[in-house]
This record gives C-alpha cells, structure tokens and sequence, in this order.
C-alpha cells in the first residue's frame, strides 16, 4: 500500500494522447477512478489544460500541458490484474483482429470498462491480454447488459478514423431486440430526441425530451409472435440508450430491459428462459482509407437467446 500522499501532477499529452478526449485521457492516468469523480473534478475547475478549464468533449493535441489534481485511489496493486479465466474468455470472443483494429462479441454483463464498483471490462480485460498494445482503446461503447460487436482500436491514427467515420455516419450499426407487443407495421422510423437525467437515488436515465438531442432509429420487423415482435433496428444517431429508450416510446419496449421495459412482460419472459436483456449488436459495417471494399462484421446471437426464440 502507497501511504505518500496523492500530489498535482502536470502531464504532457503525447502522442497516445493526441486527439483523446480529456475525460477519456483522465480515465486512463487515473486508474480505477469511477468515471463520475472525473467528471466532478472536470466540473469543479481542478483539471486544467494549458492552464485553463475544460470540458469533458474538449479533445487533446500533443504537448498540451494537463494538471491532474491529487486524488487519493484505492491502490492499483490491491485490483491486481484479471483473473487469467476472464482473460481466456474475453479472447473467446475475437471476431477480427489486424495491426490496426480488434472487433468481439461482447458478452451480456461484461462493462466496457472499469469503474462505479467494476474492477475489471473489456477495455481492462484485453490491454491485460495484450500488454504490448500500448495505444488499445474503445472506438464506442455498448451497455453493459448488451451483447454483439464491439469495436476497438489499437492505433491512434485508427482510433481517430473510426470516430470520424462515426460522427459522418459512415458505420453501419444493425441491431437484433425482442419486443414486448406485436407489430402492424414491417418499419418504424423513429426521430424522437433524447435527453439524460439522473434521478435522486442517482441512477441515470435517458427520456424523449423535445430539448433533448437529436435521434433517429430505423426499425424493421424480422419475425412476429404472439405477444413479441423480433425487430432489426439500425442506429441513424448514437445517443445512450437509444434503441431501448424508442422501443419504450413506441408503446414496445426491449424484453429484458429492467430500466424501460415492462415489469409484467419481463415476468412472463423470465419464465421462458430469458434472465438478460434481449439486445444485440448484430453487425457492423464501413468504409477504411485506402481499401477497396468496406469492413463487415456479424457476431451471431448467444445460444440462451437464440433458444428463447426456439421456444416461441
């Protein structure tokens, strides 16, 4: 245990850093920091680039000067590293992996990083498996509860490729969801905006709010059943929550989702075998410089799933 007291520390970016955002850069310096510390201190005035503040979005360029304040952190040696079993298995989920980009299929309740109580996610999880990979990070983000692809980039210059892809909506993101409810229609568009709240007991949760930002969803109706409705919804916009937050607002909301689903459905579904919720990211799909044709991953659905719909 480090009993010296925690000090500022000024950081100059390099080229890891370089065009990392600040609350993301924060997150790897201050290791196992739950990620609403590092927004307070962001908010409070105590990281300053350059001598100045900052706001979480604001994006880094190399030899810009970052103070960190003293935090005191639960000492890194006593989170050790993963547990070899859930390195193991995290490689069992590698769908792609080249010098530049790694794709999985992530698993349902495995966090995409650590932080908030969880030792240990996928980002952890993989750089603890791949210590070379010095520059290895999140290209997006999935719930924590949502299985499917998940992409990550092992080079800056891949990293920043890969979100401007996304911000020019050049990714295609396609997603599977069973809904509580039985649709007419075969598509749904839905531009609805969303805007995050944190309630008092301090969970977050996002609702349609006309001063919210803007989002789009396609849905499109693959199977129907009796009292379920298998969809296809492809992300237009990638806002938190999205696609559970529409299904809630088209009056159908994702089977298994214990924050906007229905309490009822959930029961009569948990008797058939589904305990998780029924969202996955199927595919995706995009463009890369220089290459002829573009990238396409599918990650299949998990059997415990895919029985779910075996049954009905």
């Amino acid at each position: 245990m480090n009993h010296n007291p925690p000090r500022v520390r000024h950081v100059t970016v390099d080229e890891r850093g370089d065009g990392q955002r600040i609350d993301n850069f924060l997150l790897r310096e201050l290791k196992g920091a739950p990620r609403a510390l590092v927004y307070r201190l962001l908010r409070k005035g105590e990281v300053r680039v350059n001598k100045g503040r900052v706001k979480a979005g604001r994006k880094l360029v190399a030899g810009d000067v970052v103070r960190i304040p003293p935090v005191r952190l639960a000492d890194v040696s006593r989170t050790g590293m993963p547990a070899e079993r859930k390195i193991k298995r995290i490689e069992k989920t590698v769908i792609y992996e080249d010098n530049l980009l790694l794709i999985i299929n992530k698993d349902s309740g495995l966090a995409v990083h650590g932080g908030s109580g969880i030792s240990f996610g996928v980002i952890e999880l993989l750089r603890a498996s791949r210590p070379d990979e010095k520059a290895l990070e999140l290209a997006h983000r999935l719930d924590r509860d949502t299985s499917g692809c998940l992409m990550l980039a092992k080079k800056r210059s891949a990293l920043r490729i890969l979100q401007q892809l996304q911000r020019e909506g050049r990714v295609r993101k396609r997603y599977l969801a069973l809904l509580s409810g039985r649709w007419n229609k075969d598509r749904q568009q839905v531009r609805a905006p969303l805007k995050k709240n944190t309630l008092k007991s301090g969970e977050r949760v996002v609702r349609v709010d006309a001063s919210g930002k803007d989002a789009h969803t396609e849905f499109r109706v693959l199977k129907r059943f009796s009292n379920a409705t298998l969809v296809e919804a492809e992300l237009k916009t990638g806002r938190t929550h999205q696609i559970r937050v529409h299904a809630q607002y088209l009056g159908t909301p994702i089977l298994g989702d214990e924050k906007y689903g229905d309490d009822q459905a959930n029961r009569d579904f948990r008797k058939r075998g589904l305990k998780r919720l029924f969202l996955h990211a199927a595919s995706l799909r995009f463009p890369w410089p220089d290459k002829p044709e573009p990238y396409v991953f599918a990650a299949p659905l998990s059997s415990e799933l895919q029985q779910v719909l075996d049954k009905l």
